[in-house]
């Protein structure tokens, strides 16, 4: 599928963007990983939360108003916003806002993505922006959404959905849209059962990448619209994108990852999660966190260098083909082609191969892991073996559909959690 040039010129009034970062979801196909949190708080990359690349877009873009919607076992994610992201300047008009489910409109929960916004309609009207950019705040990519406002703006258009190609097998977790030769969407359907593939093609899908620019009082119409209508579920997606391709302007405009080409994950699925970090792992990974030009900013922690110690032939601290964090120790254990989180201890003649440790993991002595992910806070015992035998891994944690074996520390007894 061919897409027009974008455009490339600096949006001169992208200061008067407001975004809007929907982070409240749950996220219940990650399993237990999302058991005490949100699912844009999950920990990623060694050193991150999935939500910070969302908002590192937005900085590194120029959108410098920002309001993160939270609502879902959201106190990890409010502590990580307030404690890393206090960089904008509110005498300058810049900020990041944390707007919590306040029942402010009527005495409910958000009931969906457009519920959601619609119950911070007042907020957003004191904002006054021209531009309303709404994005998911669960998904891994590098994105300059100036250009995307840019396109929105030429094209005059009502709405705007960022799009990306995607296997045809994939899309039915996905929004899926039909766009004519001007790439104005003709038809859109949210997680279909039979996704229809791209014209000329078999085996790929248009795929919404979650990412909306709205005229903010087009928005403010079609919430309201939305809000009286009491058939609604009140999700954009499934609810007013349809509503809207026959009687407005709704154009598609296709993704470029910053530094060329298309690289976005949606690590919704434990596997998927497992396999984008280990990505990272990589020679030579497609998504470069080492670009200055494009930094991802985080909660940064003062944690010593990560230490190797011991050099004997039963108890050598080495890793190899591996990330390990600050704050991490390998005490005469063996990494391989894993990803370690800040403070992890990984004791003597412990093995880690092909896993995703969380933050503040103690591997004890002689054990073996693979092809795991272990939650943060969790001490394993020593002697403990996961990976090697699914039917034993299925007894004490959970084992996705790809073989990866998720542990928490409630699988362990560790009780961290507990509120009695």
């Amino acid at each position: 599928m061919e897409y027009p040039e974008l455009p490339t010129q600096i949006v001169t009034d992208i200061k008067y963007t407001l975004a809007l970062v929907l982070a409240g979801g749950r996220g219940t196909r990650l399993k237990d990983l999302t058991r005490w949190r949100v699912k844009p708080a999950v920990p990623f990359g060694g050193e991150y939360r999935i939500v910070d690349f969302a908002l590192s877009n937005c900085i590194n873009s120029g959108v410098r108003k920002i309001g993160v919607l939270t609502q879902y076992k959201s106190q990890s994610l409010i502590r990580h916003i307030i404690h890393g992201w206090g960089v904008l300047h509110a005498e300058l008009g810049e900020f990041i806002e944390i707007l919590p489910a306040q029942q402010r409109i009527a005495e409910k929960w958000y009931s969906g993505t457009a519920d959601a916004v619609y119950q911070n309609i007042d907020i957003v009207r004191r904002y006054n922006p021209d531009y309303v950019l709404l994005l998911a705040g669960d998904h891994i990519y590098k994105m300059d959404y100036s250009p995307l406002i840019s396109y929105h703006r030429l094209r005059k258009s009502d709405l705007t959905i960022s799009c990306i190609e995607i296997p045809v097998e994939l899309a039915s977790e996905f929004g899926v849209m039909q766009v004519d030769d001007e790439q104005r969407v003709v038809g859109f359907e949210e997680k279909p059962n039979s996704p229809k593939p791209i014209p000329g093609t078999r085996d790929r899908a248009l795929a919404s990448m979650g990412i909306y620019v709205f005229d903010t009082a087009f928005l403010f119409e079609q919430l309201i619209l939305d809000a009286d209508d009491a058939n609604s579920s009140h999700d954009f997606g499934k609810d007013i994108i349809p509503s809207l391709i026959q009687s407005h302007r709704v154009f598609a405009c296709p993704f470029q990852s910053v530094g060329g080409g298309q690289y976005w994950r949606d690590v919704g699925t434990l596997d998927a999660y497992w396999q984008t970090n280990m990505e990272l792992v990589g020679e030579a990974p497609e998504l470069k966190l080492h670009d200055r030009k494009w930094p991802i900013r985080t909660n940064s922690r003062q944690y010593p260098p990560a230490k190797f110690i011991f050099n004997e032939a039963h108890r050598r601290g080495l890793a190899v083909d591996s990330l390990v964090t600050n704050g991490s120790i390998i005490s005469g254990g063996y990494v391989e082609n894993s990803l370690l989180f800040y403070d992890v201890r990984i004791e003597e003649q412990a093995e880690v191969r092909q896993s995703v440790i969380l933050p503040e993991v103690v591997i004890g002595s002689k054990c073996r892991i693979r092809k795991a992910i272990i939650d943060k806070g969790c001490k394993v015992p020593s002697g403990t073996v996961i990976g090697e035998d699914p039917a034993e891994d299925w007894e004490r944690f959970h084992v996705s559909p790809g073989g990866v074996v998720l542990a928490t520390p409630e699988m362990f007894g560790q009780m961290i959690h507990k509120v009695r």
